[in-house]
């Protein structure tokens, strides 16, 4: 058996060298990564290994445990995957920005120190702008900046509050922390924004449709997906976070309705889901931590398989609107049998969502408080939202709608083969939990079974009804109609306060930064420079003025004595007998003062 490394090491070291390489050799190095990062994840146990002296802190590359090893396999899984997907363009930047987002994410998980997790978390917003600026577009340049103004200000606040957790006699292990004193909030809060809490998180709807096609699959799987796992590391069991997961269940589904661009509704849909794992980490009981593991693993897979779906239309079309798609099952079937499995995979019996979301709800009723069925029927009303909009409109508005006479190829083979590779995944898991999917959870003695009689069908008339649902509000024209519009939500704080601040500070502080230019450069320094250039000149002719006066010169003479004069004393050639007489006058006033203090 042989000695594994730092997973992080082996996919930042093939982000570096991908731009250096050509051709197939790119392809099949920025392949082989992931796939010596699967063998590398064979090797990993539990325990804490590859700690780093830096200072006087220690580093710690490997704190692994349950959790670490189910979020390592998930993203060891699907960067092989996002890495297949995009091999066939092979393009630089695309592999190397989803090398370099896998590790970074890989480097989180793996963390057993918070100044570990802070240098990796960094990366994440590196590798995610590389992501939006390799789709090559004006809107995605804007999106990138964005994406970097948000991300940068969440990087700050986290910093902030390590510093301030460590400076008040906290801990810098990457450990429980308890959710008192400002240290821990602003940890806190630097979670939520990369974990995309209401408000907070308006950047992932605004950003995540401007990526290029490959790298949304990146971004949908690793961002918020290291924010669940560093909450359910950190805060477990803190009741606020039941009632931020709602309102992330709850906004979104609304916003979906009303949008018309395809990604833009699995994003609003992606924010839905990550609800459903915030509620089970605030449950904070063993059960729910479980279900929050397990969604995260399952979510990954189909939104995935979604995000690619959608990713191939856009790369054969160049469309991503509803507006603008429809009738393309002629085209693309293959894409559209596995946009489809990706559909069915959020909620129905034998796919992985139904193995994971029923564990966090199952939770939620047992919690123990008086708000129990609010939180049970929140979630409920969630799951039927999300199954609406990403589990039917987007395959029925992409594929079977009214046909937008869009015409294209189908998908390339190494996007059928990603596609395909996990299609089949989300089905094993869904069909065998017991084997593939509940021995990995961090809590292994809370155990569930999800195919009982009454769960199925439960499931299958939830399902049933949500399609009727659907079907009659369409036929009966009451579904909120597909229209070419631009829904800004939160992220109006930024697009319209970010130019307002500018502006504020462009005629604030550069304005004072003129007048201060002005003064001390235009006046201040002009005469300091001017005394130090020619000072003792002028005061040396300031000096021999009564002097000549004295001897009878008048004013046209005088004149013409102080420029001879300030041209010698410029050049240092004084008479022999001036510069004895200062000599002498210099000595005398050094008596004089000697002679005071005495």
């Amino acid at each position: 058996m042989f000695e594994a490394i730092p997973p992080a090491v082996i996919y930042l070291l093939g982000a570096l060298l991908v731009p250096f390489l050509k051709g197939r050799f790119r392809q099949a190095f920025a392949l082989a990564i992931p796939l010596l990062g699967l063998l590398n994840y064979t090797a990993i146990t539990e325990g804490v290994h590859w700690t780093v002296t830096l200072l006087d802190f220690e580093l710690v590359l490997g704190n692994v445990d349950r959790w670490s090893l189910i979020f390592l396999n998930i993203f060891t899984v699907l960067s092989f995957v996002g890495i297949l997907f995009i091999i066939n363009d092979n393009k630089a930047l695309d592999l190397s920005a989803g090398l370099l987002y896998a590790g970074s994410a890989m480097g989180v998980v793996m963390a057993g120190d918070l100044l570990t997790l802070f240098l990796f978390w960094e990366m994440l917003t590196l590798a995610a702008v590389l992501c939006i600026l390799a789709r090559k577009t004006v809107e995605a340049g804007k999106a990138a900046y964005r994406y970097l103004l948000v991300h940068v200000f969440g990087g700050v606040v986290l910093l902030a509050g390590i510093l301030i957790h460590f400076a008040t006699g906290g801990s810098l292990a990457f450990e429980e922390i308890e959710l008192s004193g400002p240290g821990a909030w602003l940890i806190f809060i630097g979670f939520g924004i990369n974990c995309g809490w209401p408000i907070l998180g308006a950047w992932l709807t605004d950003t995540y449709p401007e990526a290029s096609v490959g790298g949304l699959v990146f971004m949908a799987t690793y961002t918020t997906k290291t924010a669940v796992f560093v909450l359910a590391r950190c805060f477990p069991g803190e009741s606020i976070l039941i009632w931020i997961g709602v309102a992330m269940v709850l906004i979104p589904i609304f916003y979906a309705v009303i949008e018309n661009d395809l990604r833009r509704i699995l994003a609003y849909c992606l924010i839905n889901q990550v609800g459903f794992m915030v509620v089970g980490i605030g449950l904070g009981t063993a059960y729910s931590l479980n279900g929050t593991a397990a969604h995260a693993y399952c979510h990954i897979l189909y939104k995935a398989l979604l995000f690619m779906a959608i990713g191939s239309v856009i790369y054969r079309t160049g469309k991503s609107k509803a507006t603008e798609l429809g009738g393309l099952y002629r085209s693309m079937p293959w894409v559209c049998v596995f946009c489809c499995l990706g559909a069915v995979s959020s909620s129905f019996p034998f796919f992985s969502g139904f193995v994971s979301k029923s564990m966090i709800m199952s939770s939620a009723v047992k919690l123990d408080t008086p708000f129990t069925t609010f939180v049970w029927a929140v979630l409920l009303f969630g799951a039927a939202g999300m199954f609406l909009q990403a589990g039917i409109r987007v395959p029925f508005a992409t594929f079977f709608s009214r046909d937008s006479g869009v015409r294209c190829k189908e998908a390339p083979l190494n996007q059928l083969l990603a596609m395909g590779i996990v299609a089949f995944l989300c089905f094993c898991v869904g069909t065998f939990p017991g084997m593939m999917l509940y021995p990995m959870l961090p809590n292994p003695e809370a155990s569930y079974d999800p195919y009982t009689v009454a769960h199925v069908a439960d499931q299958f008339a939830f399902l049933f009804f949500g399609g009727l649902a659907f079907t009659l509000l369409i036929r009966s024209g009451l579904f909120p109609a597909e229209i070419r519009a631009t829904n800004v939500d939160a992220d109006v704080l930024y697009r319209r306060g970010g130019p307002f601040l500018y502006r504020i500070f462009d005629r604030g502080l550069n304005g004072a930064n003129r007048i201060a230019s002005a003064l001390f450069i235009g006046v201040i320094a002009k005469h300091v420079c001017n005394f130090f250039e020619s000072g003792a000149s002028r005061m040396a002719c300031w000096i021999m003025t009564p002097v000549w006066m004295m001897q009878g010169a008048d004013s046209e003479q005088i004149e013409d004595n102080r420029q001879a004069f300030f041209r010698i004393a410029r050049k240092g050639a004084l008479p022999i007998g001036i510069t004895a007489s200062c000599a002498v006058v210099m000595l005398g006033l050094l008596s004089l003062i000697f002679l005071l203090e005495k």
